[in-house]
């Protein structure tokens, strides 16, 4: 098995390993998720502030310095490698979460997941390295891969987190963790390598400055556009997360299991987008990834909105399968076309970019889901949801290039 790893195209085994590294590490920053509030309430307030209002910042705080740091750090990565800044996320990673593990506040908590939006990063770090090492016919499905990987490790971590605070403790949760980080990192470093040719290696970049490379990024045909639709589909997807368990509980019999159902609602999503997202990948490469993309934001609009109208939770879960499946075509389209439309030797910094968006609409979502349901009802905001994923489609019709022919043509993709 091992000599067949190593026979394997460079690209494919660089495809593997991340993608190994994807799911390890996404399964274990998730694996917090399930107690993080309740270890914020075991800590305790130090300075000022309620037990609620530190609870929400340790979400937020990630977020928000992520959205700063990611494009800078994508820029650095086509300076100085791609490898290496995916090597920094997963090591930082690793130092910060066994540091959280050893907090002794909520205020402490904060600022060392503030620190973790600054150094982390994982998914653009690896999504820069497969683009500008996959060959271009194989964009889809690769990025669908990595996406996959995502999917799966959000499902998974959240699962096993619960298990593991409840059996060992939340700081032993944190140790391990960080245990799953380093093992990922150390995989990266001794298997994952990266071309010479995968790096720019003409001097004006290196002499570029940040702000230029993001400019010259931001110029490539259809990527404004892009961005905006991928604000517009993060939005929309984060828009329900604060509501999801309300409407659970409001479906529900009071004596009835409401986290279980809430539980089984997000992985059953999850899941479905986990098994769609190759196949969506696969089909882009062959009819267009905007087919694909304005395919599934339809679906997805038409599904949320379809949520006005549930009475009961195998509804519930019946229109969260069909969301799920839609999210698995909307995620790796916009990856190939960020990938496809990429400059020359820019990967990092399109993916940075990419990644502050992700956080920027995380930051809004919430605000905007809870806002609705307050004024309005629980099922009006995943209504909300579907009107954005509705104009998302609209955007990408009228903005994004009917051909995704990429900016750039390279070694891999001279036979296309």
């Amino acid at each position: 098995m091992r000599q067949a790893f190593h026979n394997l195209e460079p690209w494919k085994r660089n495809l593997y390993m991340l993608f190994a590294a994807q799911l390890l590490s996404v399964a274990g920053f998730s694996l917090i998720f399930p107690f993080l509030p309740l270890y914020v309430k075991k800590l305790g307030v130090a300075t000022v502030g309620s037990v609620e209002f530190w609870s929400g910042m340790v979400f937020s705080a990630q977020g928000l310095t992520m959205g700063i740091a990611a494009p800078i750090w994508g820029a650095v990565a086509d300076r100085i490698g791609r490898k290496l800044m995916v090597e920094r996320a997963l090591f930082g990673g690793a130092i910060l979460l066994a540091l959280m593990g050893l907090a002794r506040s909520a205020e402490e908590l904060t600022l060392l997941r503030a620190l973790q939006g600054m150094i982390t990063g994982v998914m653009a770090a690896g999504s820069a390295l497969v683009a500008a090492s996959t060959p271009r016919s194989k964009s889809g499905w690769s990025l669908g891969l990595m996406q996959t990987a995502a999917w799966a490790g959000t499902a998974v971590g959240p699962l096993l987190g619960g298990v593991l605070a409840d059996t060992v403790g939340f700081r032993t949760t944190f140790q391990v963790t960080a245990g799953l980080l380093l093992l990922s990192g150390v995989s990266v470093h001794l298997w994952v390598t990266e071309a010479q040719d995968t790096l720019e290696s003409d001097k004006a970049l290196r002499l570029r400055s940040l702000f230029q490379s993001w400019q010259n990024a931001l110029a490539a045909e259809g990527m404004r556009a892009l961005y905006t639709v991928k604000f517009a589909v993060r939005l929309a997807a984060t828009v329900m997360l604060p509501i999801a368990p309300l409407l659970v509980a409001a479906l529900m019999p009071a004596s009835g299991r409401v986290a279980t159902v809430a539980g089984i609602f997000t992985a059953a999503s999850a899941a479905a987008s986990t098994f769609s997202a190759m196949g969506f990948g696969s089909l882009g490469d062959r009819i267009g990834h905007r087919r694909v993309l304005i395919m599934g934001c339809v679906l997805s609009g038409f599904g949320y909105l379809l949520f006005l109208g549930v009475t009961s939770i195998w509804q519930l879960i019946a229109l969260a399968i069909v969301t799920g499946i839609a999210n698995g075509a909307i995620i790796p389209s916009i990856g190939a076309l960020l990938a496809n439309g990429s400059p020359a030797g820019e990967q990092g910094t399109v993916y940075g970019i990419d990644a502050s968006v992700n956080a920027s609409a995380r930051v809004f979502a919430p605000l905007i889901g809870t806002a609705v349901t307050a004024a309005v009802s629980l099922q009006a905001g995943f209504a909300v949801a579907g009107v954005i994923f509705l104009i998302a489609a609209g955007l990408a019709i009228a903005r994004l290039p009917r051909l995704a022919v990429p900016a750039r043509r390279d070694a891999h993709s001279a036979a296309d």
